[in-house]
């Protein structure tokens, strides 16, 4: 018999995969040329983070579900700025990209993602340089160029929006970890969204200021208040719908759900978008850089095996994670910096290879937002 626990768990991994699939096609649907005819992937951008950061004002100021954080102007000018700018250049360069590449190309091409962080890491100090790592993230780099070769409506531009957000997220990421680390920094997703997105927003506002708003002046620009209104809702519930994925699961089945997330937009994708051809090119490159992704995976849940509590059996973690499922997550300055590695709600997941998903408003990083569950 299936228990409750385990009935929510896949309820949250199928939210998840739905919200994730939905808001990318979405997007996509919005900015194309071809459908909603909106090309203004900043100003769709700035709806996301002016939407998230007024729903999150509401919550902490106005209805104080959760309190604010202990927020200093050091910790908000060294920690929340720089992470805000990179947060809002990875949404940025990623959805321009829906103007120029497909649906399903993108996702392929979202495979360097590890290969991104694996790097920005080791250029910060927060990772070694493994040999074996490095051969795997050798392996999926091999794997994006097969596929890109065999990519027939290939954009250079198009490419490069995406492979720069891909490099801005990993970026983000790591700075979350090194900056936040820390600090001490209690954040949950409302309290996040509280101090980041109003702030992605305001990075946001100069170059929509000097590209898209001259553009908006002089050409007819359709402006459908429910199809927007609806896109950020969506995007905001993706955002929490992430939180609850990392607070039920650990780090293996995360990956699982993601890939198969990946597959499941590659194929919708084709079918919504019929101008999406996959080659058989396409395929070989990806299974190619899956495989490497999933090595990369199994070498990081090796490195977490050990952090775990020594005797504590299923039932008893997965006690304390349905328990503690609605905490705070918090970021612990007495965290282990060396391995970069967190438990979360019992589980161990690595802040730098949870939910890798650009479409979110804002994505709670396992360490960026948390490292260890207190105690009740």
């Amino acid at each position: 018999m299936i228990s409750k626990h385990l009935l929510l768990t896949y309820l949250y991994l199928l939210v998840y995969i739905l919200l994730s699939s939905g808001v990318i096609l979405y997007n996509k649907w919005v900015l194309s040329p071809k459908y909603f005819n909106f090309p203004l992937p900043i100003t769709l951008t700035m709806i996301h983070m002016g939407f998230s950061g007024l729903v999150a004002f509401f919550l902490v100021r106005v209805f104080k579900v959760v309190a604010p954080a202990k927020m200093t102007f050091e910790i908000y000018a060294t920690c929340v700025i720089p992470i805000s700018a990179f947060f809002a250049s990875s949404l940025w360069f990623g959805n321009t990209a829906y103007l120029f590449i497909s649906v399903a190309f993108i996702q392929m091409l979202k495979s360097l993602m590890p290969v991104a962080t694996f790097l920005m890491a080791v250029v910060c100090g927060t990772d070694k340089l493994r040999c074996d790592l490095f051969l795997n993230m050798l392996l999926v780099s091999f794997g994006v160029v097969i596929s890109s070769y065999g990519e027939i409506h290939f954009n250079v531009v198009g490419t490069v929006y995406q492979c720069t957000g891909i490099f801005a997220e990993a970026l983000r990421l790591v700075l979350t970890q090194v900056l936040l680390q820390k600090k001490g920094l209690t954040l949950n997703p409302i309290t996040s969204l509280y101090y980041i997105a109003p702030c992605s927003f305001v990075f946001l506002f100069v170059p929509w200021y000097l590209l898209e708003m001259p553009g908006m002046e002089v050409s007819q620009i359709q402006f459908n208040i429910w199809i927007f209104f609806s896109n950020a809702l969506c995007a905001l519930a993706l955002n929490f719908s992430i939180f609850l994925v990392i607070g039920r699961t650990g780090a293996v089945t995360i990956r699982v759900a993601g890939v198969l997330k990946d597959w499941i937009l590659i194929a919708l994708s084709t079918v919504i978008f019929p101008e999406s051809t996959i080659t058989k090119l396409n395929i070989i490159g990806y299974a190619i850089a899956l495989c490497g992704v999933v090595m990369y995976n199994y070498l990081k849940a090796k490195d977490v095996r050990p952090s775990q509590i020594p005797g504590e059996s299923i039932t008893e973690r997965a006690t304390k994670t349905e328990k503690r499922s609605s905490n705070v997550y918090v970021l612990d300055e007495n965290s282990n910096n060396n391995s970069s590695l967190g438990g979360t709600n019992g589980r161990n997941i690595s802040q730098l290879d949870v939910i890798f998903d650009e479409e979110a408003p804002l994505i709670p990083s396992s360490k960026g937002l948390s490292s260890r569950t207190k105690p009740s």
